[in-house]
């Protein structure tokens, strides 16, 4: 009659304790964590504030009872789709069983067939510390005590997190989720021996800001990288300033004095010496539609007298610069005038070929001692910067999908500049800072 009283019990007090529990016992979750180890103490911390991360369903009534904790205390958080929980607790340095570490205690009682790994991974997230011997004494309705892993930093800015790893997870992900730097849970973890491996069950402690705001971090970290920079640097920029000044007093000088006729003339010279001597070939100078021909007057308005916040790029060549025409986006390429030959060479290669993955060439302009060729902009950058450190960079990580539809489109334009022009090209110098990324992350 006893196990039939335990049975009625279960019955009826257990669905409405943790229907997700009833859930997750069924489903043959596991039944055994690794990698699971106490914070040390610090001798300057001997109790703290902490988080422990609830991914087990339970609802927040639910959990204020099984963590002995207030409402305000269980904070909600999205992850993966789903509804998990912060829970705030009290976290003490002490001896548990001769082993000294953080923990936060609270009681549980035993409901029939409980055992220490089903109540640990279904109820708290696998975050229980085995003291050993617990299953030989479980009885149903007794009530024990479960010793929950916690950790306190000394870093005021940062609350602990005790985090358990799941399916899909990376310290990456694990990081942005939870504000924190995958280098400072490398140093909370240091059975860590690999950034790209984490099991499923793994126990983690994450160093969480306090104030949630990552981005602020990661903020702090670049000023504090151009501080150094500009200490360093600091001659080389003012002399750098100086000439800057120099420079845009004599090309406001130089522009005033070059009416918009001189301009044209300038470019239908540059015609005549390079494009013109061709026509032996019996070739047109442009197959298609001719490029428009700006003024220096509507370049310098559309850089705002190259200003150099507007540059977007720098090479051999020279720099290029974001600008608008009118209503359009366009990039500028500002070349020296003794780089004619490559000017008249991209201009006459770029006027014969119109391709969805192929730069368009809008228009061109010569002045002021250099050339400019005007091309449609391209948003997102180059590959380059998405493929390097692109976190770092404001850039986020390219998904193995974007990554194939990228190297298709750069093969599509290639092939069609081998081998579907009347004459065919080479392009020489192919490489990911020559390949640029539209709004829809497509290549160019």
């Amino acid at each position: 009659m006893a196990s039939w009283g335990y049975i009625l019990i279960l019955y009826f007090l257990f669905p409405l304790i943790s229907p997700k529990i009833t859930r997750n016992l069924a489903s043959g979750a596991p039944t055994q964590l690794t990698n699971i180890y106490p914070f040390p103490c610090s001798d300057h911390i001997k109790t703290c504030s902490a988080f422990l991360y609830q991914h087990n369903g339970l609802s927040k009534q639910n959990i204020t009872k099984l963590y002995s904790v207030n409402a305000s205390a269980i904070k909600p958080i999205s992850y993966d789709d789903r509804q998990d929980y912060l829970v705030t607790v009290p976290c003490t340095c002490k001896n548990v069983n001769e082993t000294v570490g953080y923990f936060y205690d609270t009681s549980y009682k035993l409901q029939l067939l409980d055992t220490f790994a089903n109540v640990s991974n279904n109820i708290y997230s696998g975050q229980a510390w085995k003291v050993g011997g617990e299953e030989e004494s479980y009885k149903a309705e007794d009530v024990v005590t479960m010793h929950l892993l916690c950790g306190c930093v000394e870093d005021g800015q940062k609350t602990v997190v005790t985090y358990t790893v799941q399916q899909r997870d990376t310290l990456s992900s694990i990081g942005d989720s939870l504000s924190s730097q995958v280098s400072d849970i490398e140093k909370l973890n240091p059975s860590l021996t690999s950034p790209q491996f984490v099991d499923i069950g793994w126990l983690l402690y994450v160093p969480m800001y306090k104030n949630g705001k990552h981005e602020a971090h990661k903020w702090t970290i670049l000023v504090g990288i151009l501080s150094a920079v500009t200490v360093l640097s600091m001659c080389t920029v003012m002399i750098f300033i100086i000439r800057r000044n120099r420079l845009q007093k004599r090309a406001k000088e130089d522009r005033a004095a070059i009416s918009k006729s001189l301009s044209t003339n300038k470019t239908m010279s540059l015609q005549r010496q390079y494009m013109y001597k061709d026509q032996t070939e019996d070739i047109p100078v442009f197959e298609s539609e001719r490029p428009v021909i700006y003024s220096l007057e509507e370049i310098a308005e559309a850089t705002c007298d190259f200003d150099e916040s507007r540059i977007i790029g720098q090479g051999g060549y020279g720099s290029v610069y974001y600008g608008t025409i009118g209503k359009q986006e366009v990039a500028i390429k500002k070349m020296r005038s003794n780089k004619s030959k490559e000017f008249i060479a991209e201009l006459k290669v770029l006027c014969k070929i119109h391709h969805i993955n192929v730069v368009e060439l809008l228009g061109y302009a010569s002045g002021d001692d250099h050339l400019y060729l005007v091309y449609e902009y391209i948003p997102n950058g180059s590959l380059n910067e998405h493929l390097h450190q692109p976190v770092l960079k404001g850039n986020k990580p390219l998904s193995w999908t974007t990554r194939t539809q990228i190297a298709l489109d750069t093969a599509r334009g290639i092939e069609y500049i081998h081998d579907h022009t009347k004459s065919r090209y080479v392009h020489r110098d192919i490489k990911t800072s020559n390949i640029l990324l539209d709004e829809a992350m497509r290549a160019k």
